[in-house]
């Protein structure tokens, strides 16, 4: 699959090396062909890894997608350098006049905090309104996705009394879904949050994908909003989890280990991963599903003129 990102962005070494198309823009301007608009609003703090694995998925398809990197106006990220925001990231107001095809909202470091606590909840709350106008379909991630169910449906969460931290075993509800096709009835999937969902919260029109009996929803589809709530990190990569743990060990934190995620319970141990062909499932089919809904006329998305 061809993605279009910046020449420069270090992801593209990483993607490369992996044996993903990448684009240049030069190569992209000679096909004849409306490339779908995709924007990714990166609110973790290690912008370079979350945006390579996010980058990585959107890659999982034979379309030519163009990958613009949004951030919020307001944080100074700690564990990104100025300057490689202003090269590689645009401000959501930067944005907000253009139209997408799709949009990833991903998580954010501040499960702790109410959502009117946090700093930028106003622009979040800005650009969950602007992806009804401006975007075709998207998907909202881990934080992400529970502050937009709060936001558009006013589903309520709740603190865990422990922290579900591990890799857990889902089943698939809806295999005909188009999201989920060729979904096996279970998988695994890594989970990290201290927050769940009020189930007696959701509102009807709202279908549960993939749940999980220990851990809760994964996974939801809004027809009418037209987006979908993924709770969990299919995105993850092979030690993302054990990265987590090992740094809260180091900062002298009692942090239980992961559940079912080193060979043996040994930590030393690199992780299996189980379940990356699922997350380059999940997202073929999503944007599969994208590019047969969208209008050609990429000013008609959020109209419903077509």
């Amino acid at each position: 699959m061809p993605i279009r990102i910046p020449d420069q962005l270090p992801a593209r070494v990483t993607l490369e090396n992996e044996g993903v198309v990448v684009m240049d823009q030069s190569r992209s301007a000679r096909q004849d062909i409306r490339p779908l608009q995709f924007g990714l609003l990166n609110l973790m703090p290690n912008k370079q890894r979350t945006e390579t694995q996010f980058a990585r998925l959107i890659a999982s398809t034979p379309l030519q997608i163009d990958l613009t990197l949004v951030r919020v106006a307001d944080p100074l990220s700690k564990s990104t350098p100025e300057d490689y925001l202003q090269n590689f990231y645009s401000a959501w107001e930067d944005v907000r006049s253009k139209k997408f095809d799709g949009f990833v909202v991903t998580g954010a470091p501040i499960a702790n905090m109410p959502f009117e606590d946090v700093r930028y909840w106003p622009e979040m709350l800005e650009i969950m309104d602007w992806t009804q106008t401006n975007v075709h379909h998207t998907m909202f991630i881990c934080w992400g996705a529970q502050a937009a169910l709060h936001h558009l449906h006013g589903v309520k969460r709740y603190r865990m009394e422990h922290k579900a931290f591990g890799v857990y075993r889902h089943k698939v509800l809806d295999t005909r879904h188009p999201f989920l096709r060729g979904f096996s009835d279970d998988l695994a999937v890594p989970v990290s949050r201290y927050n769940d969902i009020d189930r007696e919260s959701l509102p009807a029109d709202l279908d549960i994908l993939i749940d999980s009996d220990e851990v809760g929803i994964c996974m939801l589809d809004d027809r009418k909003y037209r987006a979908a709530y993924m709770l969990n990190h299919l995105e993850y990569d092979n030690t993302s989890l054990a990265d987590e743990y090992h740094r809260d060990v180091e900062a002298g934190l009692e942090t239980p280990m992961p559940i079912n995620l080193f060979p043996g319970n040994d930590p030393s141990k690199m992780p299996e991963n189980r379940w990356r062909s699922h997350a380059h499932l999940l997202f073929q089919n999503w944007i599969n599903e994208i590019y047969q809904t969208t209008p050609y006329d990429l000013d008609k998305v959020g109209t419903g003129e077509w």
